[in-house]
């Protein structure tokens, strides 16, 4: 089931995403699915004349991991974790599709890191390998937007990865997706930058869940950035930048220069 977050006017609604390409629909639902499951109300919408928000804006934190693809590591020069690696972005950071990515005066060098996203479903702590499955509500796809210079510079993660609108989020939630070999994809302006399977990841979702929770609560809504394939690089303002997780869908964006 895909479950898109969306607006056809002024008050954001949940609805439950159908149909052929090029004849999708979007049948809305009561309330927030993440806590009152599916209801559906009967409106109907194609998928064309909505517009797609963040499917899901955490009321506490999105977890990144760093380093979770030997390449990835390699490319920028640094060591394979041998347990996950991880950081934190804030809410404040998510946006939905095609918002703008907004390119902060503090930087000259902005990446994309094109990732697999995974949608916190229960309340979990000291979560066992083997019940991961259990607290996850779906996927969706994530872009770990990071300012490169600053991540050098700072000596720590928060304002590299933490600017307002780092952390775009969309097109949906996919609830039932096997995440353990999906290929993970980033256009820039159209030319294929990032390309990889999940499989290459050194921490399966299992055990990112299991390491997160041994130290920190995660809550419904939470959301999980699985890390990035190589390739990344930068972007500037203008550019069009498109990550594509097969079986959820593809977010893009577009960088702006900040105002």
């Amino acid at each position: 089931m895909r479950i898109a977050r969306f607006t056809v006017g002024d008050e954001p609604t949940y609805g439950v995403v159908g149909g052929s390409d090029g004849d999708q629909i979007v049948a809305s639902v009561v309330g927030d699915p993440l806590y009152s499951g599916v209801e559906l109300t009967g409106e109907q919408f194609p998928l064309d004349d909505v517009r797609l928000l963040a499917p899901v804006i955490p009321r506490s934190k999105v977890v990144g991991i760093g380093r979770n693809y030997a390449a990835h590591a390699a490319e920028l020069g640094n060591e394979a974790p041998t347990e996950p690696l991880v950081f934190l972005k804030p809410n404040t950071s998510v946006i939905g599709p095609f918002d703008p990515i907004v390119y902060p005066a503090q930087s000259s060098d902005v990446h994309f890191e094109g990732e697999l996203a995974v949608v916190i479903g229960r309340i979990c702590r000291d979560l066992p390998l083997e019940r991961a499955g259990e607290v996850i509500y779906g996927y969706t796809v994530g872009n770990d937007v990071t300012a490169r210079d600053l991540q050098r510079t700072d000596g720590q993660w928060a304002r590299a990865k933490g600017f307002d609108s780092f952390c775009p989020l969309g097109p949906w939630i996919e609830t039932d997706l096997d995440p353990s070999d999906v290929t993970v994809t980033t256009d820039l302006n159209g030319v294929r930058k990032q390309s990889a399977s999940t499989s290459l990841m050194l921490h399966d979702v299992a055990a990112i869940l299991a390491h997160v929770t041994s130290f920190m609560t995660l809550l419904p809504g939470d959301v999980v950035l699985t890390g990035t394939p190589e390739g990344v690089g930068p972007m500037q303002p203008g550019d069009d930048v498109s990550v594509t997780v097969d079986g959820i869908g593809t977010l893009t964006n577009q960088v702006v220069a900040r105002d």
